[in-house]
């Protein structure tokens, strides 16, 4: 049996959130903001909050604020985030209530997880998996408690919401590596409207039997005494065998769904009367009086004392200052440590290297400086290292527990990242192919991308996601996508792509050392200089001390000053393949240039290559001398600056890209430059992609018809010069 101790600090914590629901509906209109209240959750969620150590990690969700008073949070503190108050202690008046996040040596670790339910079962998964991964390598960073107990991880969660697919790709990994976590489901039966037999065939738990290794528990989760013995025994399971650890607590829902979407919408009073009877408060009201001879005084005390704390801390908080308009912006990034160039990139020495090699020395450099860095994705384990070879030889040389396969679960490759770069540890980890992202698009979105800005810069999330791109030899529909636009209308990561070896290995230096979330894009017709014209992607490797701060972009070929002088000269703005289509189109320009005739490249010769003019090369080396080309090397931090000095420098700008053109970043780009250097500019900014077609095509010829070329730039570059 419980101390009378234990009891007596639930009921007065319950009789805390009864206070609290009450004054929120009792003031509706300054309780503007849309929340949700744990009434009906109380005695699972205080039972679980009461035996958490300060080693451990969890994630409540939306309707969870009875875990944070169990936790120590004062009525006052959660307040300021219902308000949205400036001194909201977990997102400074930025998320709703109950959406905490939270660092402190002496409570447990609270990562932030989105509204979206479900999503937080892969970051709080991933948040297991970096603990079990620090204690492998007996990391310093790996914490015990004061009589040695090892950390775990907790991820709450509803029963509506482990329907999601992303919960069983967290399922499948947390059971295949033994991950020291607990799925605590509260299962009220409701998913907003929806009543569990129109939705689902099988409870939590039923469902988590198909997860051979998953341990289960059903439990009454209004029992606050029952409910604190059957976690005391999860709880001791974790820390001594491992887990993973599933408990379905049944738990009545008394009160809204959120204050917009009210009960009284979808649910009768016979509904409500009979959920009634299952209230937990009454419950250990009752086992007070009988068991521990409690008297009734004493306890309607307790209630008034809890009503009287929550109306003062309501008065005051809603008196607490607004937000400074001015902070609106500040932490969408962490400062990152590399702002300027370093090291020694080589230019003039060493043999030259391939770009896919470039990257693999990068990662190897990376991995023998970091024990806490870790290389995770399909395909990139000892076996094959990669399809690509991007990866070859390091899970021999690290270990197959630094890097290894994962299955075919896109979304808990990339949302593992949150909860990895919690615990310390340094993910780096692949999507096979570009147009393999979207699976874990929502990961990225809703958890990786806000992580920083709505935890106020406690939870930068520090991951290097590694994603071969573009289009060449016939690769067909579904590996020769472009994303880059999409991931760019995502704001809180970072994206690089990176034309060369030399950039590759310096950007992946500085993509690692980031704190944030940077996507790597790296062209898979540049990998091994495959394509003709290509051959300039290989480089002399850079030392290894060698790092290229994101945001730089770089003057691959300037113009001549006196065509400048003339105003006879135009810029290119590009990246990746574009920038060996523009180094050819010069070079094709220049020799038609050069001819009596004036006649234009061979269209045999252009389709015969379709990514550089060779007939054009056998002719003349000789560059255009009023062609200048700048590769971006960094699409999100942009360098507008040398942009825009750029277009002002030649006032003629074609801008190219290898995505479809129509909606691109590319022609929002060209919108924003247009907008600022339009006095002097000569003609429009010009704007060149793919067709604007779904996918691309198999065939090679068709492939090579849908994306620019050489011939296809050099006559539009050509058509600028002279207009």
């Amino acid at each position: 049996m419980l101390s009378t101790d234990i009891l007596l600090r639930a009921f007065r914590h319950m009789c805390m959130a009864k206070a609290m629901a009450n004054t929120y509906e009792a003031n509706r209109s300054i309780c503007k903001y849309v929340h949700s209240t744990s009434r009906g959750h109380e005695a699972i969620q205080l039972a679980l909050a009461y035996q958490l150590l300060p080693i451990d990690y969890v994630s409540p969700y939306y309707r969870d604020e009875s875990i944070l008073l169990g936790l120590g949070f004062s009525p006052y503190s959660l307040m300021l985030q219902l308000l949205a108050k400036a001194e909201d202690p977990f997102t400074a008046g930025r998320a709703y209530y109950s959406h905490p996040n939270f660092r402190s040596a002496d409570q447990p670790t609270i990562i932030h997880q989105s509204s979206a339910t479900g999503m937080q079962v892969i970051p709080t998964t991933g948040v297991a998996q970096g603990l079990q991964y620090l204690r492998q390598i007996e990391s310093s960073m790996a914490r015990r408690g004061s009589a040695g107990e090892q950390p775990i991880a907790v991820c709450s969660l509803g029963d509506a919401s482990v329907t999601e697919g992303e919960v069983s790709e967290a399922f499948q990994f947390a059971v295949l590596k033994k991950l020291p976590i607990l799925y605590l489901v509260q299962d009220n039966q409701w998913g907003i409207s929806v009543r569990k037999e129109e939705a689902r065939v099988m409870t939590a738990v039923e469902y988590a039997q198909g997860f051979p290794g998953m341990k289960t528990m059903e439990i009454d989760g209004s029992d606050f005494e029952a409910s604190y013995a059957a976690l005391a025994e999860v709880f001791a399971s974790l820390r001594q065998d491992g887990g993973p650890w599933l408990v379905q607590a049944h738990v009545p829902l008394l009160g809204h769904h959120t204050s917009g979407v009210r009960k009284e919408f979808y649910r009768t009073e016979e509904d409500l009367s009979a959920e009634a009877t299952r209230d937990a408060q009454p419950k250990l009201r009752k086992l007070l009086l009988d068991r521990y001879a409690s008297t009734s005084e004493a306890l309607d005390q307790i209630e008034a004392e809890m009503q009287q704390l929550v109306s003062a801390d309501f008065l005051r908080a809603s008196s607490a200052p607004e937000p400074d308009p001015s902070t609106v912006s500040q932490h969408v990034f962490a400062p990152t440590p590399v702002v300027t160039e370093t090291g020694n990139r080589n230019e003039q020495g060493g043999e030259k290297v391939m770009m896919v090699d470039a990257a693999l020395f990068a990662i190897r450099e990376i991995m023998e400086e970091f024990p806490e860095a870790l290389l995770y994705g399909q395909d990139v384990g000892r076996r094959l290292g990669g399809v690509f070879r991007e990866a070859a030889t390091l899970a021999e040389q690290f270990g197959d527990h630094r890097v290894f396969n994962t299955a075919i679960q896109e979304a808990y490759i990339i949302g593992s990242t949150v909860g990895m770069s919690a615990v310390g540890t340094k993910p780096i980890v692949e999507i096979q192919f570009a147009d393999y992202i979207y699976p874990g698009i929502n990961q990225l979105v809703t958890e990786i991308s806000k992580s920083c800005y709505l935890s106020a810069g406690k939870f930068p999330i520090q991951t290097l996601i590694r994603v071969p791109i573009g289009a060449y030899g016939g690769g067909g529909p579904y590996h020769s996508g472009s994303i880059e636009s999409t991931l760019l209308s995502i704001k809180g990561i970072k994206v690089v792509y990176p034309s060369n070896a030399a950039d590759m290995k310096g950007l992946m230096k500085a993509a690692f050392l980031d704190p944030n979330p940077v996507v790597m894009l790296e062209h898979k017709g540049l990998y091994w200089s495959k394509v003709p014209g290509t051959e300039a992607a290989r480089t002399a490797e850079p030392d290894r001390d060698y790092i290229l701060p994101l945001g730089k972009a770089r003057v691959v070929q300037a113009a001549a000053a006196s065509e400048v002088e003339l105003g006879n000269s135009c810029v290119v703005i590009t990246y990746g393949m574009g920038v060996y289509w523009a180094l050819a189109a010069s070079k094709a320009l220049a020799t038609v240039s050069a001819t009596a005739n004036g006649a234009a490249i061979s269209n045999e010769a252009a389709a015969a290559n379709g990514s550089a003019a060779s007939n054009a090369q056998a002719t003349s080396n000789a560059l255009d001398g009023r062609i200048e080309i700048i590769d971006l090397r960094t699409l999100a931090p942009l360098d507008e600056p040398m942009i825009e000095a750029a277009i002002r420098k030649h006032g003629k700008c074609l801008m190219l890209t290898e995505e479809q053109q129509s909606h691109s970043f590319m022609e929002s780009l060209a919108g924003r430059m247009s907008h600022r250097c339009f006095q002097q500019l000569d003609a429009p900014i010009e704007v060149m992609g793919a067709l604007d077609l779904p996918a691309v095509p198999m065939n090679t010829i068709l492939e090579q018809a849908m994306l620019p070329n050489a011939h296809t730039v050099m006559n539009r570059l050509k058509a600028l010069l002279e207009a």
